[in-house]
């Protein structure tokens, strides 16, 4: 694209053709939002019809840009963008939007509807995806391109609405994008002053593009939203803007044409009506019948989107190519992480994990979840993230590896807490106190491919992040939440820092695989798990205390945890007189509870527990084997709330937990106040026992 790009009666015809296409959508679903249709559809055509290197045949293309819908209400506008441009996506698809089963859901979905990027929809989220995507590439451009070859070269863009930069997490990944000067990342900001119930007039008044500029961004303002050459020339300059991320402020009418709902919220969140349709329609001089129509000569200018798209990837493999005979080591490494999945690991990626030896003292498992992850990341150069602002508590550092870091940005001292110096090809990402951000940054990394991004904050903090940590279940990304000071043994901060119903918390949320491992060598494991899972983001919930590492010649093999729970030791027969089971730092006091009932005669298995998702995904088989239905006495021990425990316990088991909040002392005084000593355990095993 150049300033000298001119638009034609074609290019208004493509405009209208996604407006009508998006509002014939939602009439015939009678559930939808046509106000961001009709008033983006000129932004969104200029972007995808004249800059954006995609190609629809081949929608995973490794250097394809990036488009965000960060407003994902508007995703009628996306799937008509998807469908006219030559994606696969029927046009019988568009008439089931938001329906049972249909590739058009009421908010875009990865994995759903090719074409699209990341899920999004909790409004905000969009924004921060788009800057873990832009770090990504500018991650993999500073490692793997050199002079003459741009293997990674490709910008990341999306519609952003009045409503995302409401929310605080636009607001903590702005603060960050500026900071880190992704000069690829530009979103177009739908400016339409409205939101679902008012004008921005009632509670968004300050000024938006001053906010921007003092976050480091570029900020342009375009004041008609139907000029596409003024939206073209806009673009232009934000990609020539090689330091800074760039916010396009392009001045809307939400409900665009719609002559008694235009410029009021009405036009928001509910579909126009029959009667408003045809009056819309009549009122930018389009058919009013039938519904669905796409005049020939817009079909024919999208057609060309696709052919354009056929040559950019045509010369990007020949570029890839002409990269693999120069630099073979380099082009093999990015294959393999571009292929992502299974497909990521090379031979030897898992060669160095510690297996540590018993001992008594042993360590914590947030220490021990350190060393393991540096064994790996020696090996698997797709390992990436950081902490909000924690590394030194959650031993998340990649020793070495460099601090991802524009060369340009002063400091009084560049010692960030890895070492390696500060670069664009740094591994170690320093989020600040910004956990919300972190969540949807690492979501937009995973989605991005390439990477398998980290993030780390204490587990009482996974409350900020909660809303990203759904999502990237939902969306089944590969990301790993490392959370850290797991429970009330954390101590002198008291109850606003020991988490207490969070681990309940992120087991009720579908599809995320949550560990809490026993010691050292079961966090190894979990750390396997957590590579090896690449549809489903997994949360290791870690120690700040020290645990003993377990002699395994006298318990099972640590690798019982790929399953979830495994019995950590038995009882002659198989036939035990209770069953004692916990996870995480709680296994220490069950091993020495079984110890001390064994001096009663009393019969105690072991099981150690630290994932239920993995557990409830083995055969019935294993699970009655590990607790046999025949054996009801079933003691839980667990630092963290009850809730959801009695689905293994059963109506005559019992729970040793935190039902309530913490409080400040040390962390061995708040244990044994709350319970957790081996004199009760064997206590309340007794009572079970003699039921």
């Amino acid at each position: 694209m150049s300033s000298s790009c001119s638009f034609t009666e074609v290019d208004q015809l493509c405009v209208n053709a996604l407006r009508f296409l998006s509002v014939d959508a939602v009439q015939l679903a009678n559930s939808g939002h046509p106000g961001l249709p009709l008033d983006a559809a000129p932004m969104a055509y200029v972007l995808w019809g004249h800059v954006l290197k995609h190609h629809p045949a081949n929608p995973q293309w490794f250097d394809r840009d990036r488009f965000v819908l960060s407003a994902g209400h508007g995703s009628a506008l996306l799937y008509s963008l998807i469908h006219l441009t030559g994606y696969d996506l029927p046009l019988e698809q568009m008439k089931k939007f938001r329906q049972w089963g249909s590739m058009t859901p009421g908010h875009p979905e990865r994995g759903q509807t090719p074409g699209v990027e990341i899920t999004t929809g909790p409004l905000g989220q969009g924004f921060g995806n788009g800057v873990g995507m832009a770090i990504t590439e500018t991650h993999l451009a500073a490692h793997y391109n050199r002079d003459g070859f741009k293997v990674i070269n490709h910008f990341t863009y999306g519609i952003v609405s009045d409503g995302d930069l409401m929310e605080g997490v636009a607001s903590e990944a702005a603060s960050l994008a500026g900071h880190l000067q992704l000069g690829k990342l530009i979103y177009l900001y739908d400016d339409n002053n409205m939101t679902l119930s008012a004008g921005t007039e009632m509670a968004f008044s300050e000024d938006r593009a001053q906010r921007f500029d003092a976050y480091g961004w570029h900020t342009q303002i375009v004041q008609d939203g139907n000029d596409l050459s003024s939206i073209a020339k806009a673009l232009e300059n934000a990609r020539s803007e090689t330091s800074r991320p760039s916010l396009i402020l392009v001045r809307t009418h939400l409900g665009y044409g719609s002559p008694n709902k235009q410029d009021t919220f009405e036009a928001h969140g509910s579909p126009l009506g029959t009667e408003e349709v045809r009056l819309t329609k009549r009122n930018l001089g389009w058919p009013e019948e039938p519904p669905f129509y796409v005049p020939d000569a817009a079909r024919t200018h999208f057609k060309k989107i696709n052919d354009r798209g056929e040559n950019s990837e045509a010369d990007w493999n020949a570029t890839l190519a002409a990269y693999e005979k120069q630099f073979p080591e380099l082009a093999s490494e990015l294959k393999q992480r571009m292929a992502g999945g299974a497909g990521q690991l090379a031979e030897g990626w898992d060669a160095d994990i510690p297996h540590f030896p018993a001992d008594e003292k042993g360590m914590a498992t947030r220490i021990a979840s350190g060393k393991v992850m540096n064994a790996i990341a020696a090996h698997f150069p797709a390992l990436i993230g950081g902490s909000a602002d924690l590394d030194p508590s959650t031993m998340t550092g990649l020793k070495g590896l460099g601090d991802f870091q524009p060369s340009g940005v002063s400091a009084r001292d560049r010692q960030g807490s890895s070492g390696g110096g500060w670069s664009l090809d740094g591994r170690n990402l320093h989020f600040g106190v910004r956990e919300h951000a972190m969540g949807a940054i690492i979501n937009g990394m995973a989605g991005h491919g390439g990477v398998v991004p980290f993030g780390a904050t204490f587990l009482v903090f996974s409350d900020y992040m909660r809303p990203s940590i759904r999502l990237a279940a939902l969306s089944g990304l590969q990301a790993v939440f490392v959370f850290t000071h797991d429970s009330i043994a954390l101590g002198e901060d008291g109850p606003t820092h020991q988490p207490v119903e969070q681990l309940a918390s992120l087991r009720a949320i579908p599809q995320l695989i949550v560990i809490r491992p026993a010691d050292a060598n079961e966090t190894a494991q979990a750390w396997r798990v957590a590579i090896g899972s690449a549809d489903r983001p997994v949360a290791l919930i870690l120690t700040r205390q020290n645990l003993p590492t377990l002699d395994r010649t006298q318990f099972a093999a640590a690798d019982g945890l790929q399953r979830g729970a495994y019995i950590l030791a038995d009882v002659p027969g198989g036939n035990p007189d209770v069953i004692l089971i916990a996870t995480g730092s709680e296994v220490k006091l069950i091993i020495a509870a079984r110890e001390q009932l064994l001096k009663q005669n009393i019969q105690a298995r072991v099981v150690s527990m630290p994932s239920w998702e993995l557990f409830d995904a083995q055969a019935q088989e294993y699970r009655d084997v590990v607790l046999p239905p025949s054996s009801s006495a079933r003691l839980a021990v667990e630092a963290g709330v009850s809730q959801g425990w009695h689905r293994y316990i059963g109506d005559s088991g019992d729970m040793i937990s935190v039902d309530r909040f913490g409080a400040s002392a040390a962390g061995e005084v708040v244990l044994k106040e709350y319970g957790f000593t081996v004199e009760n355990v064997v206590q309340k095993a007794l009572a079970l026992i003699r039921r």
